[in-house]
């Protein structure tokens, strides 16, 4: 099992944690997971937790963007709220342009603060 990537239904969220440096095979693992998850279980709420991960490179913000890209186009709109855990400004900047294409209401970036990720993901839209 790969101790840098952790992907779990945890009550109606699917919670995908990110440790160390995350590269293009752990960010594909990271999204098959939760797309085979959120097509198992029908939650559409996922929590990143990237408190303890590296700063990634522009490499894998671009690589985040086009994978969204290539699944909205093989399967339609998803319909994921996405709240994303980041320690710093660096990374809270990296993940608005890896998850903004598609609108500020389907993400929210959260600094440190998990209990109101999961607050905002709870929320009824």
């Amino acid at each position: 099992m790969n101790q840098q990537l952790w992907v779990e239904p945890v009550g109606e969220i699917v919670l995908a944690r990110l440790r160390g440096r995350c590269d293009e095979e752990i960010l594909k693992e990271c999204q098959h997971r939760i797309f085979e998850l959120v097509k198992d279980t029908s939650q559409v709420k996922v929590l990143y937790d990237a408190l303890e991960m590296e700063d990634p490179t522009v490499d894998m913000v671009l690589l985040q963007q086009k994978m969204d890209s290539e699944a909205w186009e093989q399967i339609g709109p998803i319909p994921l709220r996405r709240a994303i855990l980041v320690p710093n400004t660096r990374i809270a900047y990296l993940a608005r342009i890896a998850f903004g294409q598609f609108g500020e209401g389907a993400y929210r970036v959260f600094y440190n603060d998990m209990a109101q990720a999961i607050l905002w993901l709870e929320e009824t839209i």
